[in-house]
C-alpha cells in the first residue's frame, strides 16, 4: 500500500487506553452497544485455541467498568456476529462452536438476562454455515447478512447475501438469500453508509475479505427505505473531516486486508488493524483508514502507526457518546489478547 494512499501532515492519531480489564481479552468476539454497554459475547481467549469461550461480558463505558454476565444457556462462539433488535435483544447470528460452523440465531434478552435459541421459521432457506461474515441491522426486524458460506471443503467460489428476518415476540428467524452474489469473502467488514446524490439512498458496502482493494456492494435501498436513525458523533465527525484535510485522497483502498474492523461515523467509515495477505511476515496491522463518501468517487485516506504495540487482529470498534473505542483483539504476536478498552484520539 504504500504510496497508494495518502497520508497526513501535520496531524496525529492514537488510541488511548481508558479502561482494562482480563474480561476483556478477547479476539473474534462480538462487541455491540446496546442501552449504553457494550457486550461483548464469545471469541477467542488465545491464539490457537479451538474452543471458543462462552462468556457474556458487559462493558460499561461511562464507569469503565467490565462484569460477566451470568445468564443461563450462553452460546460458545467465535467469528460470529450480534446485532441489537427492539432495545431489549442481542441477536447472535452464525459463527464457530469449536466443532462446526452455524446459522442460527440466538439471542440475550437483556430484560430477563436469559439466551434463547430462536427457531427457524417456515420457508426459511438457511446458509450452508457462517463464520468472519457481517450481519448489518437494516431495521429492528431486518439484518443483512453477507459471507462465504460453509467449510474449507464446502465453501462456494463466491459470496452470498442473505435477507434476515426476525420476529422477536415469536422468537423465530427467516433467512431469503438474494439473487446478487459477491466476490468470496471472508473477514471482511460492512458498512451502511448515504450514497450521494440530491436523493441520496443507502448503499451496503464490503470492504477486505479477499485479495481486491475495491469495496463491493452488497444491497442498495432508495431514498427514504431505510428509517434507522444511525449514531450521532458530532464531534468526532467533525475531527476526522479535520484529519481526511490533512492528507491525500486515493480511489485506491487496501488490499487483502481481513480481520480489520470497522465503524461507520456519518458519511465515513472508519478502518482499524487486521491482517494483510499481501505479505508473508509482520502480516498485523495498526494502520488506520478512512472511507470518505462527501464526495463522488468516495476517496481513501491512509493514516499509519508505528506504534507497534497497537497492532490488532480480532477486534472490534464500537461508536458511543460521541467516542469511538476499540475492544479487545489480539496483538502483534497474533495471540496474546488484549485486555484494554482505548478511545480514538485525534490530534489536529
Amino acid at each position: 500500500m504504500a504510496g497508494a494512499v495518502g497520508e497526513a501532515r501535520g496531524s496525529g492519531w492514537t488510541w488511548r487506553p481508558v479502561a482494562r480489564d482480563p474480561l476483556l481479552a478477547r479476539a473474534f468476539h462480538s462487541c455491540t452497544e446496546l442501552r449504553g454497554r457494550f457486550y461483548l459475547v464469545g471469541g477467542l481467549l488465545a491464539g490457537g485455541a479451538r474452543e471458543p469461550s462462552g462468556e457474556t461480558v458487559v462493558f460499561d463505558p461511562a464507569g469503565g467498568q467490565a462484569v460477566r454476565v451470568a445468564a443461563r444457556g450462553g452460546p460458545r462462539r467465535s467469528h460470529h456476529d450480534a446485532a441489537p433488535v427492539g432495545g431489549r435483544w442481542l441477536c447472535l447470528v452464525g459463527g464457530w462452536d469449536g466443532s462446526r460452523r452455524l446459522a442460527t440465531v440466538t439471542a440475550l434478552d437483556t430484560d430477563r438476562g436469559v439466551w434463547e435459541a430462536w427457531t427457524a421459521g417456515s420457508g426459511s432457506c438457511p446458509p450452508a454455515g457462517l463464520s468472519s461474515h457481517t450481519c448489518t441491522r437494516i431495521s429492528d426486524r431486518e439484518l443483512r447478512v453477507a459471507g462465504r458460506e460453509g467449510g474449507t471443503r464446502t465453501q462456494r467460489r463466491y459470496g452470498s447475501i442473505y435477507t434476515l428476518r426476525l420476529d422477536p415476540g415469536a422468537r423465530t428467524y427467516c433467512y431469503k438469500e438474494e439473487g446478487c452474489h459477491t466476490v468470496s469473502r471472508s473477514g471482511h467488514c460492512a458498512a451502511l453508509l448515504q450514497s450521494p446524490g440530491p436523493h441520496p439512498g443507502h448503499q451496503l458496502l464490503l470492504f477486505g475479505g479477499c485479495n481486491s482493494g475495491e469495496p463491493e456492494v452488497a444491497g442498495h435501498w432508495s431514498h427514504g427505505k431505510i428509517k434507522e436513525e444511525p449514531p450521532v458523533a458530532p464531534h468526532l465527525m467533525e475531527k476526522l473531516s479535520r484529519l481526511v484535510s490533512s492528507g491525500q485522497g486515493s480511489q485506491q483502498g487496501p488490499r487483502g486486508l481481513r480481520h480489520h474492523s470497522c465503524s461507520v461515523v456519518g458519511p465515513f467509515a472508519v478502518l482499524f488493524g487486521g491482517e494483510t495477505l499481501t505479505r508473508a511476515r509482520d502480516t498485523i496491522c495498526n494502520d488506520l483508514y478512512i472511507y470518505d463518501t462527501r464526495k463522488s468517487p468516495p476517496l481513501w485516506f491512509h493514516f499509519p502507526c508505528a506504534d507497534r504495540g497497537l497492532k490488532r487482529l480480532g477486534h472490534r470498534t464500537c461508536l458511543w457518546n460521541d467516542q469511538l473505542y476499540l475492544v479487545g483483539g489480539f496483538g502483534e504476536d497474533g495471540r496474546t489478547a488484549s485486555p484494554q478498552v482505548c478511545i480514538l484520539d485525534l490530534f489536529i
